[in-house]
């Protein structure tokens, strides 16, 4: 399975930053990469974080890992 990979900054209210990487299968799109990164800042309880769509951008495809596979689908997508 390949999975594409969206580089994503957030700035934290206190004006640090979030960096973190949002790992998709592939072809799933910008904007669905954008939802599932505020899902997961909502998860972890950064409901406050400022994050803008310039901000989740496509870096890479690559064949995802075994935990990557599990992850995704742990996630609700399907694959």
């Amino acid at each position: 399975m390949k999975v594409d990979i969206y580089d994503t900054y957030a700035r934290a209210l206190d004006g640090s930053v979030v960096h973190f990487d949002v790992v998709v299968p592939q072809g799933t799109g910008q904007q669905r990469a954008f939802d599932f990164a505020r899902q997961w800042l909502d998860q972890i309880g950064q409901t406050d974080v400022v994050l803008e769509q310039s901000r989740c951008n496509y870096c890479h495809s690559e064949i995802a890992s075994e935990q990557m596979i599990d992850e995704i689908a742990s996630s609700g997508l399907d694959i």
